[in-house]
């Protein structure tokens, strides 16, 4: 257990940040998983439209530092690559 001030102000901060990293991480995920079904049922339409709504949420992830930036990279462009090839 955290002994002095600081150490206990610590503690402090990072269940709070824990909190906020949690639901980000939570957002990003929702968003990702709903590209993923609009690929699945084949709407290219939808996937395109979720995948415009998910990426900004992936980068951010990245920038906050819940992910890592080619973590995050790396699964936009993989999401971008499926859905245009629904498009073809």
């Amino acid at each position: 257990m955290a002994n002095t001030s600081s150490a206990k102000k610590a503690v402090r901060k990072i269940e709070r940040r824990t909190k906020v990293n949690k639901s980000r991480r939570s957002q990003m995920r929702t968003y990702v998983r709903k590209v993923e079904e609009a690929i699945a049922s084949g709407d290219s339409d939808a996937a395109f439209a979720a995948l415009r709504a998910a990426e900004p949420l992936v980068m951010r992830a990245a920038q906050k530092g819940i992910v890592h930036k080619n973590t995050a990279s790396r699964k936009v462009s993989r999401l971008n690559r499926r859905v245009n090839a629904l498009g073809k």
